[in-house]
């Protein structure tokens, strides 16, 4: 968002970091086996293309090195006020009054909220877990100073997070115990490492990059239709997942490791290693649920005492707090805890109606299964930059959704909602706590066509306190 405002020219910009580095995600999560699940060459912004990358899925800290580089290549280091938690923002005389950590006020024109979606770890409720003997982290909290190798590790949780780690300690820990509460999909795709060739290529051809970044987009697009409408398509990356799964040797673990559900209703989990892990001799998958958690180990609910070192908790994120838990007031007083009191609601996916001039990358209903976020953000960080020209222009003074056009939007995702794949009977990040999905409904083009288009109508635009004329909003 930064870089494409002062590509337009606009340098008055403050960027609030609570942390002391760029990197977000790949900043916090340094676990071991940490890759991204999207292709390395379709994962990175149009305007900073990387030539170089190693594998076709990235280890993370490649990924953090490439988020650190943008930001100095760019000069946005100077920018930002790290160690600087956002308290709350008010709404006030056209201007957000910005409250942060260090007991200062700032008044800023807009503001954005880029905070991520898999930002707050969530800690599973487990009788006993303080008491633990050994090392206990989250995922996202990776103590390295415990030492794995040879060591007994629980790994609770399945999702990718789960399988990576496994993958990432089955040939360095003595033993790991995978405790399992669902089974997940898996689809296989080798990780395979760039070539010298491929790497002077890109480098030679930048338009090579390009084109490859675009084909990327065009299949991911292609095959999102999977997710949204039932078809040949959903079905193909079913047999796939089915016929990886047969991979799987004993019989009873294939059982075990069998889903209940879809392909692709919760995350679709992308590892072309997992099932070898799993079946080696020092990986053993627990399917029992946990009873309690004493100094010596976990208990499961058939009595069984297993023995450890080590709980690395793959719990997974609060998936739905967004900018939370900022307490933001928008006009006329409403809060962001009355308008979200049923749960996060957008308009589009980057707007909230009564807080003008206030704008979310990744915000609720983003379409984040299984797509670059990298893309979704400079999609929604150019529709940003279109109401801030409008501002420049003089065209309003504030701008926010109409309630109507957001409850609209709304039903109307509701009303799509049951094509999709999540809709078919599991249980996920991916839903609210009414149950129902809250991702977008449609295809990743269909979004970027929608915000590269706004419809004027849909908007609340006041000069002062008085609604912007027709012709002012030309």
């Amino acid at each position: 968002m930064a870089i494409k405002l002062q590509q337009a020219g606009i340098t008055d910009i403050t960027i609030y970091e609570k942390a002391d580095d760029v990197g977000g995600t790949w900043r916090d999560n340094t676990y071991p086996g940490l890759s991204c699940d999207i292709p390395s060459r379709f994962y990175q912004y149009t305007f900073a293309m990387k030539p170089d990358w190693s594998r076709f899925f990235s280890p993370g800290g490649e990924i953090h090195e490439y988020f650190s580089g943008v930001a100095d290549t760019h000069g946005l280091r100077e920018r930002i006020r790290f160690g600087t938690e956002v308290l709350g923002a008010e709404f006030v005389d056209d201007r957000w009054r910005v409250r942060t950590s260090d007991g200062r006020t700032s008044e800023v024109d807009f503001l954005i909220s880029a905070t991520g979606i898999l930002h707050h770890p969530r800690y599973p409720d487990i009788e006993g877990l303080d008491s633990f003997g050994g090392a206990v982290f989250h995922s996202a909290r990776w103590d390295h100073d415990v030492e794995l190798a040879g060591k007994r590790v629980a790994v609770i949780g399945t999702g990718s997070t789960g399988v990576q780690i496994v993958c990432g300690l089955a040939d360095t820990a003595g033993r790991v115990d995978m405790f399992q509460r669902s089974a997940q999909w898996i689809m296989p795709f080798p990780n395979q490492r760039y070539s010298r060739a491929a790497k002077a290529a890109h480098r030679r051809f930048p338009r090579l990059d390009e084109l490859t970044y675009r084909t990327y987009m065009k299949t991911f697009e292609f095959f999102a239709r999977a997710l949204v409408k039932p078809g040949w398509r959903r079905r193909l990356i079913g047999a796939i997942c089915r016929a990886n799964l047969r991979t799987v040797r004993d019989p009873e673990l294939r059982r075990a490791l069998t889903p209940d559900y879809q392909p692709m209703c919760k995350r679709l989990v992308i590892s072309s290693r997992f099932f070898r892990a799993i079946q080696q001799d020092n990986v053993e998958l627990v399917t029992e649920g946990i009873d309690h958690v004493e100094p010596r180990g976990i208990v499961t609910a058939d009595g069984v005492l297993h023995e450890l070192d080590v709980i690395a908790l793959a719990t997974g994120f609060d998936a739905h707090a967004f900018m939370r838990p900022m307490n933001l007031t928008g006009r006329d007083g409403v809060t962001l805890e009355d308008a979200w009191q049923d749960g996060p609601r957008a308009h589009l996916t980057v707007a909230l109606p009564g807080f003008p001039n206030f704008f979310m990358l990744m915000g609720p209903h983003s379409p984040v299964g299984n797509y670059s976020l990298t893309t979704i953000a400079e999609n929604q960080a150019e529709h940003i930059l279109g109401w801030i020209r409008r501002w420049q222009s003089d065209q309003f003074d504030s701008v926010a959704p109409t309630q109507q056009a957001t409850d609209t939007f709304n039903a109307e995702m509701r009303a799509a909602m049951p094509d999709t794949v999540w809709a078919t009977g599991c249980t996920s990040w991916y839903l609210g706590k009414d149950g129902n999905p809250e991702l977008w409904p449609w295809t990743p083009d269909k979004h970027r066509h929608a915000l590269a288009e706004p419809n004027l109508a849909e908007y609340d635009l006041r000069v002062g306190n008085r609604v912007a004329t027709e012709p002012a909003v030309r």
